[in-house]
């Protein structure tokens, strides 16, 4: 019995200590750092064929987006409307939706496992991410505010209402709200789910 109790002792130390150290590292974001939210993910063993494209659709709930949002899609709440994110084929859409943008085709994946993951990316003009790379592809769309995209060789900037394929796997980016108001946007990954989400990198 004592045994037992140091054991679960030892596991709610160990939880405790996780937890303070997330909380430590997400408080030590640089000052001006662009915020990065998970919404929704999934994982999947395979992709649809053929080149690949995010349609994006409103629905009227989040149980009826959930209904329709079949193996490679995903839902969720985020701004106050219901978000359904659908990989694959440029065309088709959903009953009850309404089309928001075509993303596409993102570059293409090939991995073991997949991760289908949607993130809300926000923070004032200026705010910046570190150079990092993905084991995949993301897809931007910006709801409000400018998005810059910095890779080694050129720089991307999208507006609000507009939608981005973005870059391959591997490729070391910089991304930043580089407009004259804040930046809210929604971005759209394709990576390899048995590799780190995130590395950090630099440019050449």
């Amino acid at each position: 019995m004592k045994r037992r109790l140091v054991s679960a002792v030892a596991v709610l130390v160990s939880a405790a200590f996780l937890l303070s150290s997330a909380v430590v590292a997400q408080q030590a974001l640089p000052p001006g750092s662009l915020v990065t939210k998970v919404l929704t993910e999934k994982k999947v063993l395979q992709l649809p064929d053929g080149p690949l494209f995010w349609r994006m659709e409103n629905s009227p709930t989040l149980a009826q987006a959930q209904a329709v949002a079949g193996l490679w899609g995903l839902a969720v709440e985020s701004g106050g409307k219901v978000w359904l994110f659908r990989l694959g084929p440029a065309s088709g859409s959903s009953a009850g939706g309404t089309k928001v943008a075509r993303i596409g085709p993102v570059p293409p994946v090939v991995a073991p496992e997949y991760l289908l993951r949607i993130v809300e990316a926000s923070g004032p003009p200026g705010s910046i991410t570190v150079v990092h790379t993905h084991p995949g592809s993301e897809a931007f769309y910006v709801l409000t505010g400018e998005q810059c995209i910095r890779t080694a060789h050129d720089v991307i900037r999208v507006g609000a209402g507009r939608p981005e394929a973005g870059y391959g796997a591997d490729t070391p980016l910089q991304v930043s709200s580089c407009g004259s108001t804040g930046l809210d946007a929604l971005v759209m990954f394709v990576v390899d789910a048995t590799k780190p989400f995130s590395s950090p990198a630099t440019f050449p």
